[in-house]
């Protein structure tokens, strides 16, 4: 079980990781991802610029959790995460209950708008740092060619969830020119 908390620490802890630096790439990033906060219209409009700071602290404080090799420490970052993963669930299922459709700036560049995978990802993430906390301090020995490959399978998971965005947009139709501005190319 203890396989699981090692490969539920690098899923969750390079999704948060990758969040954060997603969010930190620049003053545009940081700033797009307060404008989707405000957007969003799910807390008072004078909360939003500390919410969003706070998110990224707490987003920060989930990764050096996470990278603590104290088991009580990782239980307190999965905890944390969970609760974090359950806010922003809820708060994408307020919004898209308002009709709000703005870009989800999880990961500070993308432009897809919220919408149910957003909610799905989430939740199965919360879902990791449950089981993550949960199996934490199972008892067994621990061999370290388990551990690494675990912690590598859960960071390149990891790593696709929080691509999860571009690679459903390889999916999606291609929009195609309408006829009028293919007759004016000629």
């Amino acid at each position: 079980m203890e396989y699981v908390a090692a490969g539920a620490r690098g899923l969750v802890g390079v999704v948060f990781l990758m969040s954060v630096v997603g969010k930190l790439a620049g003053r545009s990033a940081l700033g797009a991802f307060v404008s989707s906060v405000r957007d969003m219209q799910v807390v008072p409009q004078s909360i939003v610029q500390p919410m969003a700071w706070t998110v990224v602290g707490a987003e920060s404080l989930v990764c050096v959790l996470l990278a603590m090799p104290v088991t009580e420490v990782a239980v307190a970052g999965f905890a944390i995460a969970a609760g974090l993963l359950a806010a922003f669930t809820a708060g994408i299922a307020l919004a898209l209950r308002r009709g709000v459709r703005s870009p989800c700036r999880c990961f500070g560049r993308s432009t897809t708008p919220l919408g149910m995978p957003h909610m799905v990802r989430n939740a199965v993430l919360g879902a990791t740092a449950c089981a993550g906390a949960w199996t934490a301090s199972a008892p067994g020995g621990l061999e370290p060619g388990g551990v690494l490959l675990a912690v590598s399978v859960g960071v390149t998971i990891g790593a696709l969830v929080a691509s999860l965005d571009d690679i459903l947009a390889l999916f999606r139709p291609v929009k195609h020119p309408t006829v009028g501005t293919a007759r004016s190319l000629h």
